[in-house]
Parts: C-alpha cells; structure tokens; sequence
C-alpha cells in the first residue's frame, strides 16, 4: 500500500496489542547502533568499506594459516607445542594486528564511514577472536618494539639513588673529630702516687 496516511501506518503497525512490528523495528535499529555496524560501511552505505573489506581478508588468511599450520601436527599436542603456527603465521598475525591498529586510529579521526567512536562489532570480535587463539591457545607472543627504550630508562632510574648519594659524598664537607684533650689539674691522690714513688 502506497498511502502515508497516519490510518494505514495505524492499522498495519499498531493493530495488535503487542505492536510486534514496531518493537522488532526498535529493536533492530538499537543493535545497529549499539554495533556500531555503519561503521564498516561506506558512506552512502552501498556496501563494506575498503578498510574492513582489506581487514576481513586478512582476518580469513589469518584463520587458513592457523588451520594449515595445525594439520600437519598431531592432535594431542601440548599446551606450548604450537612453534609452527607461531612462526609461520607471524608475519599474517602481524599485519592483520597492524592493520587494526590503523582502523582505530583512522576511526578516532573519523575514517571512511564518517562514523567515530568504535570500530564495528564484526571487525572487534574478529580481532579479539584472533588475538585469543594467538595468545592464549597457540600460546605466541610478538616481540616488543619497545625493549631497548624500556631498559635504558629503568636502568637510569635504578642508577639514580647511587649517583646521588656518590654525589652527596663527594661534594660534602668530611668533618674530622679531632679529640681535645682536657686540661685539668692533676688530682691530689695522683700527686700522691707520684711522690710515694720518688720516695
């Protein structure tokens, strides 16, 4: 039905008593927004913006070299057995971590979709899905690009307490004790000690 009038939006959308149709429209659009799922569209949201569709991809080739790399080994495989997955598909884990590190900053700024705040939920869920398997499962780790920085600067400041007191020791004045002697008279009873002796 063609018409706009407010008797056919009335008896199409709130003739029954649950106003089903109004209440799933609602609800659909809440978890859109809460999804924040414009943000993985273009602009006019005619499809998936380049940066998801890049992303998703290397999501995909992510999960194929986890897969690959699991087939050739055993199933009964120890918690700390997973060197093949770990160094094979460093390099995929690697740019796909990368990847969305980018997205948040872009989506920060407000990237393609012209929508800030969060990323979408699909691209979220599939990098901490990712993240899961690399850490926790596979039990990897990347290597931390801030190692050199981080010594240098903890060793400095570990080194600062004996620099100062090094410094405050050399630079104080050493006060000597210098001992004085009392000068006092004599007691008679060493006087008479003196002249039994002589005697």
């Amino acid at each position: 039905n063609s018409s706009e009038s407010h008797n056919c939006a009335k008896s199409i959308l709130t003739s029954d008593r649950l106003q089903i149709v109004v209440t799933l429209a609602e609800f659909f659009n809440e978890t859109w927004e809460a999804a924040n799922c414009a943000n993985c569209l273009k602009n006019n949201s005619e499809g998936l913006s380049n940066s998801t569709e890049e992303f998703l991809d290397l999501f995909n080739k992510s999960l194929t070299c986890f897969e690959h790399n699991l087939q050739g080994q055993a199933i009964d495989l120890s918690p700390n057995n997973y060197t093949e997955v770990c160094k094979n598909c460093n390099e995929t884990y690697t740019k796909l971590n990368d990847l969305y590190n980018h997205l948040q900053r872009m989506n920060r700024q407000g990237g393609e979709s012209a929508h800030s705040a969060h990323l979408c939920i699909d691209v979220e869920d599939a990098m901490n899905i990712t993240r899961k398997l690399w850490s926790r499962t596979f039990n990897c780790s990347l290597p931390c690009s801030d190692t050199v920085p981080v010594i240098a600067v903890s060793s400095f400041i570990l080194f600062l307490p004996i620099v100062f007191y090094l410094s405050s020791f050399l630079h104080s004045k050493q006060k000597k004790r210098i001992l004085i002697l009392p000068k006092r008279i004599q007691s008679n009873a060493s006087l008479v000690n003196i002249q039994e002796k002589y005697s």
